[in-house]
């Protein structure tokens, strides 16, 4: 298994932090067939191959994904994703 463990700290209010994760979350929908559904704070990733989670708190955004053996060459393409969704959606 491997897996791809981001924190970003924010300095966003609630409501904008959560649009920002929504983003980051209908994004990565998009580009790799991820389903994902809100449970209060905590947003589940999951399909064939791939789970997760994202947590919001406060000051801080933390992705956790593990990767199954179909998608382990796809990490650091999925990782680098995730850092350049952040870098735009975190300083919009």
């Amino acid at each position: 298994m491997s897996v791809i463990d981001v924190h970003r700290a924010h300095s966003l209010d609630k409501d904008h932090a959560r649009k920002a994760a929504e983003t980051l979350a209908q994004d990565l929908s998009k580009q790799f067939d991820v389903n994902y559904q809100w449970e209060g704070d905590h947003l589940k990733f999951k399909r064939s191959g791939v789970k997760g989670h994202l947590n919001l708190t406060d000051s801080d955004l933390h992705i956790h994904l593990e990767l199954g053996l179909m998608l382990r060459p796809f990490k650091s393409r999925i990782e680098q994703e995730i850092h350049s969704q952040l870098d735009q959606i975190l300083t919009a």
